[in-house]
């Protein structure tokens, strides 16, 4: 099976030079956890997690320490929020490099990149790089069990 598959054709994306603050507003509206970055071709240029805009207001000690469960409550630092500037920068400022697969990859390796690069969702691009799909852990993973079908029909619960 290729991700081709099991991949959603309509992404959600966004501009590099597009604002922090639009890519939050995204986010928000759209309940998703990765924002493919795109030039204006459709070329996949960089990923943007929540986890990426999350760390603009994550306080220092969280990156410092191993363990924080001691911590119950974070005070006032639990409705912190990024400064005007901040969301006005543009978002190839907190982007990542682009981790993609084409649509010919086979299902397993997509998911060892997901896991290797710790990413909710895997953009699918076509060979020239263009963003033709996304597919996420459920996506991948639900596929790769359903491709189990001899297993699971001798006594499903």
């Amino acid at each position: 099976m290729r991700i081709s598959d099991c991949m959603k054709p309509n992404v959600v994306s966004i501009t590099a030079s597009a604002s922090i603050g639009q890519a939050a507003a995204l986010f928000a509206v759209r309940h998703i956890g990765t924002l493919p970055v795109i030039d204006g071709t459709g070329r996949l240029v960089g990923l943007l997690t929540l986890r990426n805009l999350l760390a603009l207001v994550m306080p220092d000690f969280v990156r410092l320490m191993e363990d924080f469960d001691f911590v119950h409550d974070f005070g006032a630092v639990e409705t912190r929020q990024p400064s005007p500037e901040t969301l006005s920068r543009p978002v190839r400022e907190v982007m990542q490099p682009p981790i993609s697969v084409e649509q010919t990859c086979g299902l397993l390796r997509a998911s060892a990149l997901l896991r290797h690069h710790d990413l909710l969702d895997l953009p699918i691009v076509t060979p020239d790089s263009r963003l033709v799909g996304i597919a996420s852990r459920v996506d991948i993973g639900t596929a790769l069990l359903a491709s189990w079908r001899t297993s699971l029909e001798g006594g499903a619960p």
